[in-house]
């Protein structure tokens, strides 16, 4: 996951600032997914590294819904890219769905519903493959609502 990461912000680096945060942000979440999942030790709701993950986790999907799909949603729009909008269209109910499942995690450890610790674990391998599936169908719509529109403005100059 973390070499996709490198590989996304160097694709999209400098493109636009509020993409730059968004994968740098992503990054972390990667970074702290990898920390917490590759520990070997057990977790347990009140762990501190699985807290930070989980802040980390939110600030995340809700960047996305709160700021980049908007973004790249308005950007379809102002160039009328239809092709981009149906995708959007397509995607978007995923990454909700998603989202969903990230914020039911978080509120899991929240409310510590899982205290074993086998519990956790399984849910932790559950959303880390939500999350590989999440960053894909968000690479695919910065690559085709942003990128897109980024090479016809500058044809347009």
């Amino acid at each position: 996951m973390l070499e996709r990461c490198r590989n996304a912000q160097e694709r999209w680096g400098g493109v636009s600032k509020i993409i730059d945060r968004w994968l740098g942000e992503r990054k972390e979440l990667i970074s702290a997914y990898v920390d917490i999942s590759g520990s070997g030790r057990e977790l347990s709701c009140n762990d501190q590294q699985l807290q930070r993950f989980c802040e980390v986790l939110v600030d995340y999907v809700s960047a996305g819904h709160f700021g980049v799909y908007e973004q790249l949603t308005n950007e379809a729009k102002a160039f009328g890219d239809l092709r981009g909008l149906e995708l959007a269209k397509q995607i978007y109910p995923r990454l909700q769905a998603i989202t969903e499942a990230s914020l039911a995690f978080n509120d899991l450890c929240d409310n510590g519903d899982c205290r074993d610790a086998s519990c956790l674990s399984d849910e932790l391998k559950r959303l880390g493959q939500l999350l590989r599936e999440r960053f894909e169908l968000e690479d695919c719509l910065i690559e085709v609502l942003h990128n897109d529109h980024k090479n016809h403005a500058v044809a347009a100059v």
